[in-house]
């Protein structure tokens, strides 16, 4: 049999001579007679080799859903591939061997290119001899007959054994397709709850999807590269469903590489090939040709609704005959005689063609390089695309900085899962940042469950509250302190000592710090509940303290600042200098910060106890600071905002525009976000000095705003109006109501709040018993399954 099929390729060969078409780009001289003895004599050591590997490949389960093809005569209106042989005279492309859509298919096949090969060439150049095309196609008949005879007897013979293996296979396979499909339902949902995670962001969605179907529409436009992955099924009907090796074609020219690990083409309904995957042998020498090797023969001609013209063919012809500049000369002409429509028709049909899948066709370095400038949404997207996308969108170092650049810190532990390809891993980055992203979502339009309801401190004010992890601390006038679980919404333990009123407290870890209307404050183990120390020194009550790692300082309304050690309970230092009531206080371990009803800020070093700076500009009380060691922001009764330089104690900005004090602030990163008597919230930027956004409008506050939380996404406010609110940061929008109480409007306040990344806490009550005193404890976390 390597004789016959042998002898009808030398004589295919032979029958072109010098000057003919080359069967192949890379073998275009191959056909002088000098060089033939040679050439025979590699060829048939070659193809000896190419007709073992193919006996062996066929003894493999897989090859039994082939079998079955390979009686059919090979068409190429079927197969929408090229119509020559692929690797009789190109040494290094038939080393892989399995028939597949790149190779052919059957071997029959693969020998009876020669008279339709010729029939296309004979059109364009009118050169062959037809006493050697007869001979020829007795030849390559013959040989291919005798290759399908054979090949009947070897199914024959296989029947029986590979039945067996055949189910085995088939079982084999459909376990595969349920986990891909299993994962590939994992994909869609991620990239779905990115799809909709805002109104805005849903709305361009749809405008973009309907362009994109109604571009799909066209037939040539379903050929772009960047169309998603819909279905399996492609234009070659003789493309393997387990998508054995393949290999492209760079362009058009002589070198070939095969698939790195991993890389498997783009799959989609008449999806061209985005690198170049050309199972035809020889160069195309029309666009036409190419058309037919990227599997688009069957859309060769996309006029349907008329007959051609008369005279179309002459005209075809004759400019074939035309020389290359004077064809580019007649296209000129051409388009200039054009509408626009016909033009634009030209595009979607020439298009297509000259894509490229360039992310396959780089360096997976690179590639990673070029992924990163995508959003994470984009990215999931891009992952549908193809696998060899989708393994280089799970790169958990390129999901380590998006995380990074959302502020997450650590990845998410993956549970045992199956493997759904070998080499294939899920990134716990990746997943760090899904879960964070459904969070939000809970956060922007999640059911709202109900609370759970911690009752205590009976009917009396919940004066500071505290959060950190799984436990809940609350202070109140009742001169105690609670510890809750934040899980189980038990009360865990009453921290009894104070013998006034608790109204500042600060907690990390285990200790817990609380400041009282006796003057002292007290240190606490929060797990055993014991009171460690009771630090003396102030003269009345003990109103703010700020906690930084062993160390706290306090601000008593008998106008001093005190720094204690809170292992060994001992007063550090004493900083004296105001001459009223400390109100707020802040500390970063080397600065104290303090502001006073005396209409001062007082910026101090603590270890040497003297005041570097006295910021003086506001005409009335200070009620509240924040500082970022740089800068140190000051709110006033005076209804205005000052930013302050530490170092130099000049004030940069003044922040204007609330009608009233205000009463709590919070800053990050440059970012301020104030709250004031006035019911309104505003964002500044302290560098410029401007204000950002108001948030106000239909669904502002009607009383007071009374604390107030923000992330890189959100901004939480409570106030007198019993409800607790969620705002967009960047646009300043109102989201929703979080909380609103019953009483609301008519006693009901919110008194303060406490968030997490999942949990939002509220200390709600009535100052005339309208509303019960408690703590209430919103959930927002998901289940990663």
């Amino acid at each position: 049999m390597n004789q016959d099929l042998l002898s009808g390729g030398s004589s295919s060969r032979r029958s072109r001579g010098p000057g003919g078409p080359a069967v192949r780009g890379n073998a275009s001289s191959t056909a002088r007679a000098p060089q033939q003895a040679a050439e025979e004599g590699d060829e048939d050591e070659h193809m000896n080799r190419v007709v073992e590997e193919e006996e062996q490949l066929q003894q493999r389960p897989e090859a039994s859903q082939v079998d079955g093809e390979r009686e059919q005569p090979w068409a190429p209106s079927e197969s929408g591939a090229s119509n020559g042989p692929r690797g009789e005279e190109d040494g290094e492309e038939d080393e892989e061997g399995p028939p597949n859509e790149v190779n052919g298919g059957e071997k029959g096949a693969r020998w009876m290119w020669g008279p339709e090969q010729r029939r296309l060439r004979g059109q364009l150049l009118g050169e062959e001899d037809d006493e050697e095309e007869e001979e020829e196609e007795e030849n390559n008949n013959s040989s291919g007959h005798q290759e399908e005879e054979e090949e009947e007897e070897e199914a024959e013979e296989r029947t029986e054994g590979g039945e067996e293996q055949g189910r085995e296979e088939e079982e084999r396979e459909e376990g595969e397709e349920e986990e891909e499909d299993e994962d590939e339902e994992e994909m869609d949902q991620d990239s779905d709850d990115f799809e909709h995670s805002a109104e805005s962001g849903r709305e361009e969605d749809e405008e973009e999807e309907g362009e994109r179907e109604e571009g799909l529409r066209s037939p040539s436009l379903r050929n772009n590269v960047s169309a998603p992955n819909n279905n399996l099924d492609s234009g070659c009907t003789h493309q393997s469903s387990s998508n054995k090796k393949m290999k492209r074609k760079l362009d058009h020219g002589p070198e070939v590489r095969s698939f790195p690990s991993g890389k498997k083409p783009c799959k989609g309904p008449e999806y061209p090939s985005p690198t170049g995957i050309v199972p035809c042998p020889a160069t195309p020498t029309t666009f036409g040709h190419i058309r037919t090797a990227n599997c688009q023969g069957q859309q060769r001609r996309r006029i349907t609704s008329i007959q051609p013209p008369t005279g179309l063919q002459e005209w075809l012809r004759t400019f074939q005959s035309w020389t290359g500049p004077e064809k580019l000369l007649a296209l000129d002409e051409l388009i200039d005689s054009c509408e626009p429509t016909q033009v634009k028709h030209m595009m979607q049909v020439i298009e297509p063609q000259f894509q490229r899948d360039f992310i396959s066709l780089l360096p997976k370095e690179l590639a990673l390089y070029v992924l990163s400038f995508l959003e994470p949404k984009d990215l999931l997207q891009a992952a549908q695309t193809c696998r060899y996308w989708r393994i280089l969108a799970e790169d958990n170092l390129l999901w380590r900085e998006k995380c990074r650049e959302e502020g997450i810190d650590e990845p998410l532990p993956l549970k045992k899962r199956k493997i759904v390809k070998p080499g294939f891993t899920h990134s716990p980055w990746k997943s760090a940042y899904i879960r964070q992203h459904r969070i939000d979502t809970n956060w922007r339009r999640g059911d709202l469950k109900s609370p759970k309801v911690l009752k205590g401190h009976d009917d009396h004010v919940i004066t500071c509250l505290q959060f950190c992890g799984n436990r809940i601390v609350s202070g109140s006038d009742d001169n105690t302190l609670k510890v809750w679980s934040a899980i189980t919404g038990k009360c865990l333990r009453t921290l009894v000592g104070h013998t006034g009123g608790v109204w500042s407290s600060q907690m990390r870890d285990n200790i817990i710090i609380s400041g009282s209307t006796d003057r002292t404050l007290k240190v606490w183990n929060a797990e055993t509940g014991e009171c460690i120390h009771t630090l003396y020194g102030h003269t009345s009550t003990v109103r703010c303290m700020h906690l930084h790692e062993k160390r706290v300082v306090s601000g008593s309304r008998d106008a001093t600042l005190r720094v204690w050690d809170i292992e060994t309970g001992q007063c550090l230092h004493v900083l004296m200098g105001h001459v009223a009531a400390v109100r707020c206080v802040q500390y970063d371990g080397r600065r104290v910060v303090s502001g006073a009803y005396d209409f001062m800020v007082k910026v101090w070093d603590p270890e040497t106890e003297t005041c570097l700076h006295t910021l003086q500009g506001h005409t009335n009380r200070v009620y509240s600071l924040q500082f970022d060691g740089i800068h140190v922001v000051s709110g006033s009764l005076d209804t205005s905002i000052r930013v302050w330089d530490v170092e130099t104690g000049n004030c940069i900005h003044t922040l204007t525009g609330h009608q009233s004090l205000t009463s709590g602030m919070e800053l990050k990163d440059n970012i301020l976000v104030s709250g004031n008597a006035d019911s309104t919230v505003k964002i500044w930027d302290i560098k410029t000095g401007q204000c950002l956004q108001t948030l106000q409008g239909p669904h502002k506050h009607q009383s007071a705003v009374t604390c107030l939380q923000f992330n890189k996404n959100f901004v939480i406010t409570s106030s007198d109006d019993g409800t607790v609110k969620l705002w967009d940061l960047k646009t300043g929008e109102f989201i929703r109501n979080l909380v609103t109480l019953e009483s609301g409007g008519s006693g009901g306040v919110v008194w303060r709040i406490r968030a997490s990344n999942t949990k939002l806490v509220c200390a709600v009550g009535s100052r005339n018993g309208t509303e019960e005193t408690k703590l209430l404890v919103l959930d927002f976390d998901v289940d990663m399954k």
